[in-house]
């Protein structure tokens, strides 16, 4: 299965986890210290909560699309650099409390999109701050995907 993915910062992860239960009709998938992920079966969706700083809007994180396979990411890469977008490969990486492997592109805004794919579970949020997965609340994502 292959779904989009839409990360957001939140102020009160407590009070968006539970519009997002009754919004969507489902609980967390995950949850973890400052982070929850919901996986939506209709519409098809993978919505990460990042706790963010209190009193500030929730803004977008960053975009994705979840594939199966590394496999899937690599044709997504290859793919990708043949239709002439700069792309930024992280394997093994550490980030969202999962172990994955992804590309990272952006968009004509500057937003970051990556395509990536769970291997396993992990206990830590981020492994390093080079990601734009899950930087630091407060940390804004640049438009080279580093924090």
């Amino acid at each position: 299965m292959t779904r989009v993915q839409l990360a957001l910062r939140v102020p009160d992860l407590a009070a968006s986890i539970a519009f997002y239960t009754k919004l969507f009709g489902t609980g967390p998938a995950k949850l973890r210290d400052g982070y929850a992920n919901f996986a939506i079966a209709e519409p098809p969706l993978k919505l990460v909560l990042i706790e963010g700083d209190s009193g500030e809007e929730t803004r977008m994180d960053h975009l994705g699309v979840e594939v199966e396979t590394t496999d899937a990411v690599h044709a997504a890469t290859a793919r990708l650099s043949e239709a002439g977008l700069a792309t930024a490969e992280e394997n093994d990486t550490t980030c969202c409390y999962a172990l994955q492997d992804k590309v990272w592109v952006h968009g004509p805004g500057r937003e970051p999109w990556e395509v990536y794919v769970v291997k396993a579970d992990a206990e830590t949020l981020a492994k390093h701050s080079g990601s734009a997965c899950c930087a630091d609340a407060g940390q804004p994502v640049a438009a080279d995907g580093c924090c």
